[in-house]
Formats: C-alpha cells, structure tokens, sequence
C-alpha cells in the first residue's frame, strides 16, 4: 500500500511490508555471519517517532533561517526573481531526494535552507502585493491544520485505508493536472497571469481543494511514518520522513497564502 506523497510512494522501505528479505541461507553464508564482528549500536539503531520529531524541528530551524534571507532579500519589492529561482533549485533538489530516496542529511538540510529561501521568499512578495497579515494567516492555518489532522489521526476518526489512499490518489492526480493547465495558461495571460485560480469564483474551489488536499496528505504521511516505525526501519530513514512531512507542510502553507490572497478580492 504506498502514500501519495512522492517521498514515501517511491521508498519501498516505507511501502514494503516487513522491510526483510526472506532466504534460505547456505552453510557457507551462516559461517559467514556468524564469524562477522557484533554490530555496533549504531547499525542497530532502529527509527523511532522520536527520530522523526527532532529531524522535522532540525529541518524546520533551517528553513526558517533561509526563510528570513528570502524575506530580506526580496524586500519592499514586488519582483519575483528570488522565490522563483528558489523554487526551482527547490524542486530540483525535492526531485533528486524523492526519486533516489536520499537518506543523506546534508542533501535534506540543504533542501530545507533553499526551501526557506522560497517560502520567506514568496510570503514577502505576497505581504507586498496583498496585506502583510496574510502572512501571519497562513502560518496559523497551516500550524492549526497539522494539529487537527495529527489529532484526526491518532483518535483514529479518520482511519487510513487502502480506500482512503485510492481516493486520494485520484484526487491528486486530478489536481495536478489541473494545476499543470492553469499554468500553461497563465503563461497565456489567462486569469491576470495566475491561470485558473485567477478566475473568480473557480480560482477560490481550486484553492480550497488544495488546502483539502494538502491537509489530508498529513494523514498519508503520519500512517507511512507509522509504518516505517513498526517495521524497524534503520534511524536513517528518519530523515527522510522528516523530509515528506515538511513538503506537505510546504504545500500548504502556499495553498493557505494564495487563498487568503483570493479572498482579500485583490485579484
């Protein structure tokens, strides 16, 4: 059973049952084992929700100082050059991460300082356009949204079933490519160049179907993290985990900020 967020839907770590591989093994290959040194704590170290934690708060202290260089850096401007080149270095580097299943923490760290550089990036350019408050408005929401779908979880009120994950791969799948075609376009000028969402009424549904859906991912991920724990995952797997939870994350606060700047009717 495999999440949709891409950073678990290509791990087969986090996907496999069991994590193990079952063999028969040869005398040869047991004497071998057995005349191996003892592991050391650390090949044995095992991921724990623990692990997890303190690797989402370290991604989290990073991205939040590369948060405060892309404010800076933008300014009082409304040029968008700097979130955009770190959007693109971000993705670049999300990409490599997700489709190689990176577990190296420098490469993660580096994700989240460029990250930052984009969010803090784009939250300027949106408090400059639109209101600064905003800004706060999103940051609420998207704190609020974790918790209740953590909450949501753990109270099992909403059980991730192999129905549920179906549903959401549709879902995904369906707004991705709407989201592609609203950017083509928008490169045509369509909606004031902010493609579909730019078009009243449409542009609010589809930023409301993307808070749904961003918000809803977190789910996907906390049973995928879950999972992997159960499974005995080695601690290095924790950075990866970390690393989907802050996408999500990401995501939606970006959703969150485009239709709060919706809704001020400033479009």
């Amino acid at each position: 059973m495999r999440s949709n967020n891409p950073v678990f839907s290509n791990s087969e770590a986090f996907s496999k049952g069991g994590g193990y591989a079952t063999f028969e093994p040869t005398p040869g290959q047991l004497q071998e084992m057995y005349d191996r040194p003892a592991a050391t704590p650390v090949q044995t170290r095992r991921m724990t929700v623990d692990d997890v934690i303190m690797k989402t708060g370290a991604l989290f202290a990073v991205l939040l100082v590369g948060a405060a260089i892309g404010w800076y850096l933008v300014g009082d401007t409304t040029a968008f050059g700097v979130p955009f080149i770190a959007m693109l270095v971000g993705l670049g580097l999300g990409l490599y991460i997700s489709f190689k299943q990176s577990t190296n923490p420098a490469l993660i760290l580096s994700y989240a300082a460029v990250e930052g550089v984009f969010v803090g990036g784009i939250s300027r350019w949106f408090a400059n356009v639109y209101d600064p408050g905003i800004v706060s408005q999103a940051v609420l929401g998207t704190l609020v949204g974790f918790a209740v779908m953590l909450v949501l979880y753990r109270t099992r009120i909403i059980r991730v079933t192999q129905k549920f994950r179906s549903m959401m791969l549709v879902a995904l799948a369906s707004y991705l490519v709407i989201a592609l075609a609203s950017f083509v376009g928008a490169l045509f000028g369509l909606g004031d160049g902010w493609g579909f969402y730019g078009v009243g009424g449409l542009g609010i549904l589809l930023c409301v179907v993307g808070v749904g859906l961003a918000a809803f991912s977190l789910l996907l991920d906390f049973d995928f993290i879950e999972n992997g724990v159960k499974q005995g995952l080695p601690e290095r797997y924790s950075w990866l985990a970390a690393f989907g939870l802050l996408v999500t994350l990401v995501w939606l606060y970006i959703e969150l900020l485009r239709l709060l700047a919706i809704l001020r009717g400033d479009q």
